[in-house]
């Protein structure tokens, strides 16, 4: 299978540049029955409350010209899936902070000492002295931005326990769902569970972005990236069960936060395996899907169900995070 590159940084997700890396992190123990860890406990987006979906054939993909070609969101394909659990909401730090104080695992962000952060979120002293991310000057690499404090020194996320966890890697996200007895979803089983039920629809909720004047997502309003009229509710991230969820039950499968995904990158979809395909054997970026609250239509509309991007899989954003699929 052939594979697309993604380049070192794109609009969406800035990428750590090559160069020494640390030591990828250790899997901590897995789970225990019923999804529950180590400690015993089972929690929210570890099993416990997983929704069931029966799998089946879906079309997945779109040919529509507003996608983007380059991401391989096309042709719209059969697929077939077996049956799989899904974590209604994205891992939470709530969540995220009892698999660290349990196994005592350390991020790719800490491990390399800095994490990418969106510039309008620093104060302006730290905005001037942080490294910009090529092609993307919006994102500043802050030393010691990390999971507990995502814009850096002086932030925590006390207020924001049901939000989604970012600054994690997809080696962390990884690192999380063994602990807690699952894994990450397939793309395919991403987009079969984002959609809800249904079949070739731009949104989660269908092809209407706002419905009737109400916002069913977390995305940027205004001019990017210099205004967010925040007229969703939200600046930054959002709770992970805010929002109505699709017809499966899935929260934010739009906006919020970019999901890892398991599957190497790829754009050349013609020879997948058509009953659960898992990408490609290797590569050099995973797949992430569902865009974030740095989704705008002017640069940017990959919060729709099909849309896709990439990233390193030791990069780490203020808006990438994960949830957690399981075997039936």
């Amino acid at each position: 299978m052939s594979h697309a590159d993604p380049p070192s940084s794109n609009c969406c997700t800035p990428a750590r540049q090559p160069g020494t890396r640390p030591e990828v992190p250790s899997a901590p123990e897995a789970a225990g029955p019923d999804g529950a860890g180590p400690d015993g406990v089972a929690e929210r987006g570890r099993g416990s409350e997983a929704v069931v979906l029966p799998g089946g054939e879906f079309l997945m993909g779109t040919d529509s010209a507003e996608g983007f070609a380059d991401d391989g969101e096309g042709p719209v394909r059969a697929v077939r899936l077996r049956p799989f659990r899904i974590a209604p909401y994205a891992v939470t730090n709530a969540e995220f902070g009892g698999f660290v104080a349990a196994t005592g695992y350390v991020t790719e962000a800490e491990r390399f000492g800095w994490s990418y952060v969106f510039a309008s979120f620093l104060p302006g002293a730290l905005r001037r002295i942080s490294r910009r991310a090529p092609q993307t000057p919006w994102w500043c690499g802050v030393e010691r931005a990390c999971w507990s404090a995502p814009e850096g020194p002086g932030s925590d996320v006390a207020q924001r326990g049901h939000h989604p966890v970012v600054h994690v890697s997809w080696h962390d996200a990884l690192a999380y769902c063994r602990w807690a007895g699952g894994r990450l979803p397939t793309e395919a089983e991403w987009e079969y569970a984002a959609r809800g039920g249904l079949e070739r629809r731009r949104y989660p909720w269908g092809d209407e972005l706002t419905p009737g004047g109400e916002h069913r997502c977390n995305i940027w309003q205004g001019h990017f990236p210099t205004k967010n009229t925040m007229d969703d509710g939200y600046r930054g991230t959002a709770p992970t069960d805010a929002y109505a969820p699709n017809g499966f039950g899935l929260f934010n499968t739009a906006g919020n936060v970019w999901e890892w995904c398991a599957d190497w990158w790829s754009t050349d979809h013609g020879r997948d395996p058509r009953t659960d395909p898992a990408g490609p054997p290797s590569g050099t970026a995973k797949v992430i899907r569902g865009g974030s609250y740095l989704c705008h239509d002017s640069y940017c509309n990959r919060y729709r169900v099909a849309a896709r991007t990439s990233n390193t899989p030791d990069s780490t954003t203020g808006h990438m995070g994960f949830r957690c699929a399981f075997d039936a």
